[in-house]
């Protein structure tokens, strides 16, 4: 059985990080050429995008399934799909997804281009957050 059998992963590739303080000012220049700023008003809440273009073309959005921005300081640009342009994704919107239900692991893993293994430490994580938040909450409300 090999590594890709096991894992589950739907995708060869793997996602690629790029640490924003090794990004020159050169390749910054080069990516305002590349991707203008098309005009239109980011939505700024869900009823705003609802009906907006399929693939969402804010992959800047927290929701967007394209990249993640992540660190304290926004240090860090996870590329969840490197071999991909925004416009070839089949879903775009982690909203789109929560909005049709539930998914299990491994549809939550192909569309974040994650291992089911990977999903499910998050969810754990998040799953203890959410408690530790609620404890706080309760205890504090007395």
């Amino acid at each position: 059985m090999t590594r890709e059998t096991r894992s589950r992963r739907q995708r060869l590739v793997p996602s690629r990080t790029i640490n924003v303080r090794h990004i020159t000012k050169r390749e910054l220049e080069l990516g305002k050429l590349l991707y203008r700023d098309d005009g239109l008003a980011r939505p700024r809440r869900r009823s705003d995008c609802i009906s907006g273009p399929r693939p969402c073309p804010y992959v800047a959005c927290k929701y967007s399934l394209f990249l993640d921005v992540t660190g304290r300081h926004r240090s860090s640009i996870t590329l969840n799909f490197p071999d991909l342009e925004p416009d070839e994704m089949t879903e775009s919107c982690a909203l789109d997804v929560a909005d049709r239900g539930g998914a299990t692991m491994e549809q939550v893993g192909a569309l974040m281009n994650l291992t089911r293994e990977r999903v499910r430490q998050i969810e754990v994580k998040a799953k203890d957050k959410a408690a530790t938040a609620l404890l706080k909450f309760v205890g504090g409300a007395g």
